[in-house]
């Protein structure tokens, strides 16, 4: 008998940490899907804290990958991390324009997202007022983008989901792309926008100019030495804010460089000092333990 209870044991705790099976945002097939392949269908896979750790907070995560692919560390990574600390991380896969999609493919693929994950609230025991969105590089383009052009959702939508808001509670932005002016990253840019974009729509995805005194609060930070995307995507966002009454918090560090994800290089390795701080500021919005 006790070793059948320590069987379970093992069993239960290896199930805590690990994802659920991914969920398409559309069980039908994505409006605009170009096809029916893996990369056609996006999805959330979801990360749930062990019930003893979970705030009922939860954050969906946008990998980085300049449009172009998804990194895995800056997915499943975080969604591990945040997990352990209380929150559940939802992994989304976007559709990307590597694969011929360009705006606003992704943001009506984040805007899902948010969505989603408030109708899958009972199911995951998630708190639906308290539901963030966290990018990293292209993928925190695509964060600010929901951060600054959500909506309150279509009451008298046939599709439930479609009913629920997919403004954030709050966001997360790692050495986020953020502006498509001056400072953008040009691969992200183009696999974006395509080679030549209207004006009128760079601006409108110039995010920094897009932030009023809706726009969730936020927590940006960046690293000096960052030679991909430029840090003054993270300045420029974070001046919008304080031009319109939003809290925030930003952080320059000087080492790091792009794509670190929780830190440690891509090989593994101690956290960043980001992650801690972060992790303060989620205790203080009431998403972590």
């Amino acid at each position: 008998m006790r070793f059948l209870t320590l069987l379970l044991l093992g069993v239960s705790l290896t199930l805590q940490g690990a994802p659920l099976d991914p969920v398409p945002l559309w069980p039908g097939g994505a409006p605009g899907a170009l096809g029916s392949n893996e990369w056609d269908v996006p999805t959330l896979t979801a990360f749930l804290p062990a019930p003893d750790k979970a705030t009922g907070a939860a954050m969906v995560i946008c990998p980085g990958g300049g449009y172009g692919g998804l990194a895995d560390h800056e997915g499943r990574g975080y969604a591990e991390w945040l997990a352990e600390n209380g929150v559940a991380g939802i992994v989304l896969k976007y559709r990307l324009g590597s694969k011929g999609y360009r705006h606003p493919a992704m943001l009506n693929d984040a805007a899902r997202a948010v969505r989603l994950t408030r109708a899958k609230a009972d199911e995951w025991k998630i708190d639906v007022k308290r539901v963030g969105i966290m990018g990293s590089s292209a993928g925190g383009h695509l964060a600010s983008t929901l951060l600054t052009h959500f909506d309150p959702g279509t009451p008298d939508a046939q599709d439930p989901v479609e009913r629920l808001s997919s403004r954030p509670d709050l966001g997360i932005l790692c050495y986020a792309v953020i502006t498509m002016g001056e400072f953008t990253h040009g691969g992200s840019k183009k696999n974006l926008l395509g080679s030549e974009p209207e004006a009128a729509l760079v601006e409108l995805l110039s995010n920094e100019k897009q932030v009023t005194k809706d726009t969730p609060p936020t927590f940006l930070w960046h690293t000096w030495e960052d030679k991909g995307v430029k840090i003054e995507n993270s300045t420029q966002f974070a001046a919008a804010l304080r031009t319109n009454g939003v809290p925030f918090e930003l952080h320059i560090f000087e080492k790091g460089g792009h794509g670190m994800g929780l830190g440690g290089g891509r090989n593994g390795g101690p956290h960043h000092p980001w992650a801690g701080v972060c992790l303060y500021w989620l205790q203080q919005q009431k998403f972590a333990n």
